[in-house]
Parts: C-alpha cells; sequence; structure tokens
C-alpha cells in the first residue's frame, strides 16, 4: 500500500511540476515577431530559419536522450544477469559509487547554481528575492521533507512487517506449546517443542533483517526518482521552449550524458529493490519518458512560455532547489553513506580505495558537463 502511495506521489509532483510551469510561465505580452511581421520581412525570414533549425535539434535530443536514459538506467538491471554486476560483488559498488558521484555532481554543479541564477535574477523584485537566499532555504527544506518522508516510509514499513512476522512466529509456536503441554509424559518431547521455537525465532530474525533491508531499497530507489525526474521536467520543458540553436545545441549532448549517468544511478538502486517485472518497466519508462515529454510539452508551449520572465524564473528557481535538496540527501545519505558504512566496504581496504576513486571520477565526469550545459 505504501509503495502504492509513494507511485502516486511521484506521479503528483510531476504532474504539479508542468502545471505550476504552464499557468505561471506564460508572459502577457505579445510576441516579438508577430509585431514584426509587416515591419521587418527580412528579419521575420531570419527567425523562422533559426526556428526550423531549433526544430531539427529539439526532434534530435528528444531521440537521443530517449536512448540514453534507456541505456543508463537498464545496464544496471539487465546486468543482474551478469555475476560481475551482482549487488553483493565489489565491483557493483564501484559501479553504484561512480552513479553517486554524478547524482551529487548534478545538485551541487548542475541544478542548485541555476537555482540561485533564477531566484537572484535582476528581473525579480528587489523585495523579497534579493533579500533572502530562497535556493539554499527551498534546498534544505527539500532534504529535511526528503528526510522526514525517508524515515516515516521505513518506519511504517518495519512496523507492518514486524508485526506480521511476529504473529507468525507465535502462532507456531503457541501451538508447538500447546502441544507440548499435551505431551508432557516424556522429557525428550519437551526438549524437542523448546528447540523447535527457537529455531523458528532464529530464522525469522534473519528473514526480518533481510526484509528490512529489501525495504530501504526499494524506498531509497522510488525518492531517487522522485528527485530525478523533477529536474528532468524542468530541463525537458526549458529546452523544448526554447528558439535559440546556438543554445539547444549543446545542450543535446550534454544532456544525452547527463541522463546517461543519472540513469545508471538510478538503475543501480532499482535492481537492489528487487520488484516485480512490470514495477521495473513502469519505474523505467517514468524515468525514460520524462525528459522527451518535458520537451514535448516546452515545443507545445513555446508560444507563450515566458522564458526569463519572473514568473518562470521563480517557478524554475523553486522547482530546481527541491530538485536539489532531494538529490543532495539521497546521493550523502541514501547511497554513499549506506555503502560506505557496509561490512563489506569496510573489510576491504582496496575496494574503499577504489570506491573512492570512483565516487571522485564520476562528480568528475558530471561536473565537466557543466561546462556546456
Amino acid at each position: 500500500m505504501m509503495m502504492t502511495m509513494m507511485m502516486k506521489l511521484e506521479f503528483s509532483c510531476i504532474f504539479l511540476s508542468l502545471a505550476l510551469l504552464v499557468l505561471l510561465a506564460p508572459s502577457a505580452e505579445c510576441r516579438y515577431e508577430s509585431s514584426t511581421e509587416t515591419q521587418f520581412p527580412d528579419l521575420e525570414k531570419s527567425y523562422g530559419s533559426a526556428k526550423h533549425q531549433a526544430l531539427k535539434y529539439k526532434l534530435a535530443a528528444i531521440f537521443s536522450i530517449l536512448a540514453a536514459s534507456f541505456l543508463g538506467v537498464s545496464l544496471p538491471i539487465l546486468g543482474k544477469k551478469l555475476p560481475s554486476l551482482h549487488p553483493d560483488n565489489p565491483i557493483f559498488f564501484l559501479v553504484k559509487s561512480f552513479a553517486a558521484g554524478v547524482i551529487l555532481s548534478t545538485a551541487f554543479v548542475h541544478i542548485l547554481p541555476d537555482a540561485f541564477a533564477s531566484l537572484a535574477s535582476p528581473a525579480l523584485a528587489d523585495t523579497p528575492w534579493h533579500n533572502f537566499p530562497f535556493a539554499g532555504f527551498i534546498a534544505m527544506l527539500a532534504a529535511i521533507g526528503t528526510m522526514m518522508v525517508d524515515t516515516f516510509a521505513t518506519s511504517y514499513f518495519e512496523r507492518s512487517h514486524f508485526g506480521k512476522a511476529a504473529d507468525e512466529v507465535l502462532q507456531p509456536a503457541a501451538a508447538a506449546a500447546g502441544k507440548g503441554d499435551e505431551e508432557m509424559d516424556t522429557h525428550e518431547g519437551h526438549v524437542h517443542v523448546h528447540t523447535h521455537a527457537t529455531h523458528g525465532h532464529a530464522h525469522g530474525s534473519a528473514h526480518d533483517s533481510k526484509s528490512s533491508q529489501l525495504t530501504r531499497h526499494r524506498i531509497i530507489s522510488q525518492v531517487l526518482e522522485l528527485g530525478v525526474v523533477v529536474h528532468s521536467v524542468i530541463i525537458g520543458v526549458s529546452l523544448g521552449a526554447s528558439e535559440s540553436p546556438r543554445t539547444i545545441k549543446p545542450l543535446v549532448a550534454a544532456l544525452t550524458f547527463h541522463q546517461l549517468f543519472e540513469g545508471i544511478g538510478l538503475g543501480g538502486c532499482i535492481s537492489q529493490a528487487k520488484f516485480k517485472s512490470r514495477k521495473i518497466v513502469a519505474m523505467m519508462a517514468f524515468f525514460c519518458l520524462t525528459t522527451p515529454v518535458g520537451i514535448g510539452v516546452g515545443m507545445g508551449m513555446s508560444s507563450i512560455y515566458g522564458e526569463g520572465k519572473p514568473s518562470a524564473l521563480i517557478v524554475e528557481g523553486s522547482l530546481n532547489s527541491a530538485s536539489a535538496g532531494i538529490l543532495t540527501y539521497m546521493a550523502l545519505v541514501d547511497l554513499i553513506a549506506a555503502d560506505y558504512m557496509n561490512p563489506i566496504m569496510l573489510q576491504n581496504l582496496k575496494l574503499q580505495m577504489g570506491a573512492n576513486l570512483s565516487l571522485l571520477l564520476g562528480s568528475a565526469s558530471m561536473s565537466l558537463l557543466a561546462t556546456w550545459a
């Protein structure tokens, strides 16, 4: 039931993001080119050529980003068939460390600077936007909110599961105890009942530990996807609404690699969550389609999208700040800290060094893309 609620929350956040971008970003001003159609025919012709070229880049972006997203998110999931990419294999820790570095760099180098730039833009009024660091404040609240959702969801699952597990253990134990009372004639019968109950308790404890860990992986994968797709909606709409080929062209390559690396990080978490095949396909499709759909929405509303207008800057800055807070918490707490405190990692110095190097490489790779996007 809680998993269904998490999925509904993801869809609600995406639809809310799109609704805010559509409703608040449009500009009430008339478009410049419509007022110059008869006065500047050469300028109108040049604008039409640029618009046609921009459309080609947008279509190329849809297909390249879709392919890169699918490749990135599917590699760790399909890699479960390979022994070297099994979640308990040291190589998998290296892959996840690289992905965690990518996600952390996405939050700090790509999203958060854009959020500060949007909410501190000269186009916004001095009061209150220039008198308070709203980008950092919203990111902090988003990180705290993610921690609360993470904690509440985990505690809910543990209480629910342990309650059921206790009933499953106590009922056979009570039945065995009742049977033992009836067979009190021999000492051996009593010993047999006691041993069986103890064995059942030990088995139940091991099962509960694995189930609790699996629950954590499932929550992590869904909360992480929420943070990733919110940002993907924003960059998709922004690219789709842009009419400048010079702006779009470098973004195509940068966002393609961006989605590839993010997909690897998300796919690693999904593979550990051990969802059913239908749920895995749904999460993969949700991630792969978010940015292309965002581009399509941006293309459809390009005539009314007021890029650079105060309302658009506030919406984009606020959503980017929230996304940065979510990804920062997930990368540091649920990915890096969880893996680096794993007994497998703590007992292997070579694996620790390799994971640290992989983390730095992932961060550096994603940071390098900030040169273009």
